[in-house]
């Protein structure tokens, strides 16, 4: 949490509005909106206030039979959690530090975790949301709103926005239904080569999974040092719904898998597999001083995860999706080891997707005052 004395914390989005076309119209210092704390861009500016939402942390409404909730962004994921389970409902997103994290800042950040595969990411779930812009204009889209500002699907656009386009005050989210149960199938293979070939056949099998984990052994050994397997590679797949159907699918996974050898097979279930799903769900933001995320096609995510390997990099690919995190050694002084895996840092470096990006910042921060030399991409 950032020091008080260089930071604002506004109790009301009315007063935060006020704030913001206040500075628009006199100093005009950065604004660097801030939830959390748990994943935003490393990104300063000089002489800028940091903008606090974790008093902005109200529940609007809950109308729980419509499985929607309208919630301030500044609410901590574990308290909403809390929120939505006394209504048998939940937010199937799997988010670090839920104690710390803020619905804003994964909103902002466009978090998602092993689940993504299986049940999407935050723009699957804002339905409504409110924000101010750099002038201090509070706008809403989504929900009830039949006109979005200027043209633009405002719902999407500032989901992995970062706080660059505007600072998103409160949240329509939808909802879906807890789950009787959820188990973790553990599979060691003696190498990537064998998972990949698995990853093919879970992919086009009978079982339908919510997470698709792979792990080098450097991660293995990380996520879950006491295992038997942790000196090997890991595929790690997630199910989730009636007691029955879950038993039902890792077997039928596991069956399926049973031709590419794994030297070792583990189902974890209920409350076994919570700490697995925390720890997986922990992975990027291990202490690291130097961790990286890479975006590819679900069909490089092997070859990638091999040349981080090769490189002494602890790597964990999301493999239904081609995301990979990774944590370089420490004591490394490169600072580009995987190549083709940096993500761009200029306008020109998007290409024709950066002109459009820097047309939408100029139409909602034209003095540039909201997290300046950060890129809204998420």
């Amino acid at each position: 949490m950032p020091n008080s004395d260089s930071a604002f914390h506004p109790s009301t989005q009315d007063e935060l509005a006020q704030f913001v076309a206040t500075n628009a119209a006199s100093e005009r210092r950065p604004l660097i909106s801030i939830g959390g704390g748990t994943s935003a861009p490393k990104c300063s500016a000089e002489n800028g206030i940091e903008v606090c939402l974790d008093q902005l942390n109200r529940v609007i409404d809950f109308p729980a039979r419509d499985m929607t909730i309208t919630v301030e962004a500044g609410v901590r994921i574990a308290d909403l959690t809390q929120i939505l389970k006394a209504e048998n409902q939940r937010l199937p997103i799997d988010i670090p530090q839920a104690n710390q994290a803020t619905l804003g800042g994964v909103i902002a950040s466009n978090w998602s975790g092993p689940r993504r595969y299986g049940c999407g990411t935050m723009r699957d779930y804002v339905i409504g949301i409110s924000a101010i812009d750099a002038t201090g204009r509070q706008f809403k889209a989504g929900g009830r709103v039949v006109k979005n500002v200027a043209g633009y699907d405002l719902c999407k656009l500032l989901v992995g926005s970062h706080g660059t386009l505007a600072i998103i005050t409160q949240v329509t989210l939808k909802l879906r239904p807890c789950l009787e149960t959820s188990s973790l199938v553990w599979m060691a293979f003696d190498s990537l080569k064998q998972i990949d070939a698995a990853i093919a056949r879970v992919l086009n099998g009978a079982t339908r999974p919510i997470a698709i984990e792979v792990l080098n052994p450097i991660a293995t050994r990380a996520v879950r040092p006491l295992a038997a397997a942790a000196s090997l590679p890991i595929l790690c797949v997630g199910f989730e719904g009636a007691t029955k159907e879950t038993q039902w699918q890792a077997e039928t996974l596991i069956n399926e898998c049973c031709p590419f050898e794994p030297r070792s097979v583990e189902t974890l279930s209920g409350s076994d597999a919570d700490p697995l799903w925390a720890a997986l769900t922990d992975f990027p933001i291990k202490n690291s001083s130097r961790t990286f995320k890479v975006n590819r096609l679900p069909s490089q995510t092997i070859e990638l995860m091999q040349r981080a390997t090769d490189l002494g990099i602890s790597a964990k690919g999301h493999a239904g999706n081609g995301i990979i995190w990774g944590h370089y050694p420490s004591g490394s002084s490169s600072t580009f080891l995987l190549e083709g895996t940096s993500e761009p840092r200029l306008w020109e470096e998007l290409g024709s997707s950066g002109d459009w990006m820097r047309r939408v910042k100029q139409q909602l921060d034209p003095q540039n005052l909201l997290k300046p030399g950060c890129l809204p991409i998420g």
